[in-house]
């Protein structure tokens, strides 16, 4: 992501991870992934990020490079009561700071057990220890409490490791001190995000270049999500209304370049998209599956009240249950295969017929990784949609492990049989 300077002065900032689990995969490092979020919202420049494991010595070695790239480093995790828990003695150390006992801390964490019911333990003191000089950043949630120490130009913010207790501390004490350093005011964070599905990340990114080459408040970001991409916008204000303000105008540019392949924004699903259109023309569906294995009905049936309108599910993998479940022609799968156009247009019809539904999808293909031939590899898919009597077949190539074929073709199945409900609205 390109930054662009939105304050009256330009810092840069790198984001050091500690913890031997995020190394070994154990955990996912959805801190570094937050706090880039934020100081790109404050135009803060972050051209680092680095994750150390729980050892002093490389503790201190990344700290001591970090500082030498950036004005700032945001640490998180290794504030904690236990010995492998050094991020804090490392950083006193580092800039011959004494840790000192703080009294108000140390009652406050005293009186965090004595809620429970329970004694503090004695190891839990040293989290009430702060370098000298150092300003406290509250935590009201855990027990560690978040420190700011400034040198000379530069400066550190230590962090704790849980998400739940860092992020409400960043919010609070973090945004603010940083506004304040950079020039700006603190101001309310908002984001909004478009839902895509069809066309692929470098896809969406060629017909957004400019303005993601431009962008400054609001920002744009690309993520790619399963078997979709998210554009995500996030903007700043002097209130809530005044952030969604500087995203609407840029939306609706997006939304127009992107027609028609967004589906919805937000919280919205493919499912639930589909489950408004079908409730709003007041009609019923069925639906057959075969490479999904029932993932189609299942998130349909994630949408609460779904049963308003999702009459059957019918999982028809082996090819003895299209024949006597759906009705496939023994003729048709002997000739062209359960894995073609024929097939799929002989499962919507019958899964339609069965369940007596205004509108049915169906799906057959080859989820991998082996049962693919020269003529119909890995990932081969057609789907089927009825809406009435207006059906339509479509064949699709994904690719990925059995998973990822499955998650896309229910996407896709869904996306088709969105956009024949649309059709009837037009």
């Amino acid at each position: 992501m390109k930054l662009y300077k939105v304050g009256v002065m330009m810092i840069s900032a790198e984001i050091v991870s500690t913890g031997t689990e995020l190394l070994l995969g154990q955990s996912l490092n959805t801190n570094a992934q937050y706090l880039a979020e934020q100081l790109a919202a404050l135009g803060i420049a972050c051209y680092y990020q680095t994750t150390v494991g729980d050892n002093a010595e490389r503790i201190r070695s990344v700290i001591t490079h970090a500082l030498e790239r950036a004005d700032m480093v945001i640490t998180t995790g290794g504030l904690g009561p236990t010995m492998d828990d050094l991020t804090k003695e490392v950083v006193a150390d580092l800039w011959k700071l004494e840790l000192q006992m703080d009294a108000e801390e140390l009652a406050r964490i005293e009186a965090f057990f004595a809620r429970r019911g329970k004694k503090m333990p004695e190891n839990n003191k040293k989290q009430a220890l702060l370098p000298a000089g150092a300003q406290k950043v509250p935590n009201a949630i855990g027990t560690a409490p978040g420190i700011i120490v400034e040198k000379g130009n530069k400066t550190i913010i230590l962090l704790p490791g849980p998400p739940f207790e860092m992020q409400p501390m960043v919010e609070t004490t973090v945004i603010p001190y940083l506004a304040r350093k950079v020039g700006t005011e603190p101001t309310v964070l908002f984001s909004r995000v478009l839902k895509v599905v069809g066309p692929g990340e470098s896809v969406i990114e060629d017909r957004l270049r400019d303005l993601l080459e431009h962008q400054s408040n609001p920002t744009i970001a690309l993520l790619a999500k399963d078997a979709e991409v998210h554009v995500r916008f996030t903007a700043r204000g002097h209130s809530q209304e005044a952030a969604k303000g500087c995203i609407h105008r840029l939306e609706q540019e997006v939304r127009q370049r992107l027609h028609p392949y967004v589906y919805g924004a937000d919280d919205a699903t493919l499912a639930s998209v589909v489950g408004t259109l079908l409730r709003q023309q007041s009609k019923t569906l069925a639906i057959a599956e075969s490479c999904t294995g029932g993932l189609i009905a299942d998130q349909m049936t994630n949408i609460p009240g779904s049963s308003d309108y999702l009459l059957l599910g019918v999982t028809s993998y082996a090819n003895r249950a299209k024949q006597e479940v759906l009705q496939v022609p023994a003729t048709t799968l002997e000739q062209v295969g359960a894995v073609s156009a024929e097939t799929a247009l002989a499962m919507v019809r019958g899964v339609q017929a069965l369940a007596g539904a205004d509108a049915a999808v169906a799906v057959t293909g080859i989820a991998g990784p082996g049962g693919g031939t020269a003529d119909k590899p890995v990932g081969l898919v057609y789907i089927a949609v009825r809406n009435g009597q207006e059906e339509i077949v479509k064949k699709i190539q994904t690719f990925g492990d059995r998973r990822t074929i499955k998650l896309k073709t229910a996407a896709a199945a869904l996306d088709l049989l969105r956009g024949q409900l649309m059709a009837n609205e037009t």
